[in-house]
């Protein structure tokens, strides 16, 4: 499937078992890439597609699709990471801790649960740092911001800085993680840190660029940037101009999506293959 290929709420079904990913924009999403290229390595049968969901379709997308017996989940992308959980069952209490959830899937009784995985693919690429008692930077304070900072507490890390355009809701976000630091408007000057990470749409093919300033940013800091189209964004070009570490935002889409097809698919995913996935998805 191609970027054009889009389907929408009423797109009839392919046929066979299928999952998705939904979001609204949705054409720049490389999961489909990433399912299939392990569907195909596994030889299972199976499909996985994009579905542009609107705001205002989320929850008829949600009823339509639980009621189709072929249809195993879909990962949730913005807008839609905190309003699914709305729509779904949530027995992990993913709306508790994170506030966010960006899969659904079948549980073995065809319920259908939220659960985030967004936590453990970012951690996994910087799980060889001790990030405790170390200042971290956040850019954006919506689901994937959520995910992150959960990370971060479960880490050790602070304090932490939140800049976002909303400076009261990124405050209630470090009190609701139970995370030391301040939330500053965006475009403030940010304070030295060990990490930054954006957690925002900013930067991303079709957003508004992000403009900041790295100059504050020690010469050991790492960058992390969770948008991943284009993968070299303005933002890690700037901290590789200064030598600086650089996560790119494929390292944590395979690792969270490497665990959603076990969950829709039921069989772990050849990760033994991440090399040539790359190589792929860099294409």
């Amino acid at each position: 499937m191609n970027q054009l290929d889009i389907a929408t709420p009423e797109t009839p079904a392919p046929g066979g078992r299928y999952a998705e990913v939904i979001g609204d924009p949705i054409a720049q999403s490389k999961s489909p890439l990433i399912h299939g290229f392990w569907l195909d390595k596994l030889g299972l049968e199976g499909s996985y597609r994009r579905c542009h969901v609107r705001a205002d379709q989320l929850g008829d997308y949600v009823a339509r699709r639980s009621a189709d017996p072929d249809w195993r989940g879909c990962n949730v992308t913005v807008p839609h990471k905190l309003a699914v959980l709305d729509h779904v069952l949530d027995p992990g209490g993913v709306g508790d801790s994170i506030g966010a959830a960006n899969t659904l899937f079948r549980s073995e009784g065809g319920a259908l649960h939220a659960t985030n995985t967004d936590a453990a693919g970012f951690f996994a690429p910087i799980a060889d740092v001790d990030w405790a008692d170390k200042p971290v930077v956040v850019i954006g304070a919506g689901g994937a911001a959520r995910a992150v900072l959960f990370a971060l507490a479960r880490m050790g890390a602070g304090p932490v800085t939140i800049l976002n355009r909303n400076v009261l809701k990124a405050s209630a976000l470090l009190a609701a993680m139970g995370l030391k630091g301040k939330a500053l408007p965006l475009g403030s000057r940010i304070p030295p840190a060990a990490l930054l990470v954006n957690a925002s749409s900013l930067g991303m093919v079709g957003q508004d660029p992000l403009e900041i300033d790295l100059a504050p940013l020690p010469a050991d800091a790492m960058v992390y940037d969770l948008v991943y189209a284009p993968l070299v964004t303005d933002l890690l070009a700037q901290a590789e101009d200064r030598g600086l570490v650089t996560v790119d935002g494929l390292e944590m889409l395979v690792g969270q999506a490497a665990t959603a097809f076990e969950l829709f698919f039921g069989v772990e995913a050849p990760r033994q293959h991440d090399g040539e996935l790359r190589e792929r998805l860099m294409a």
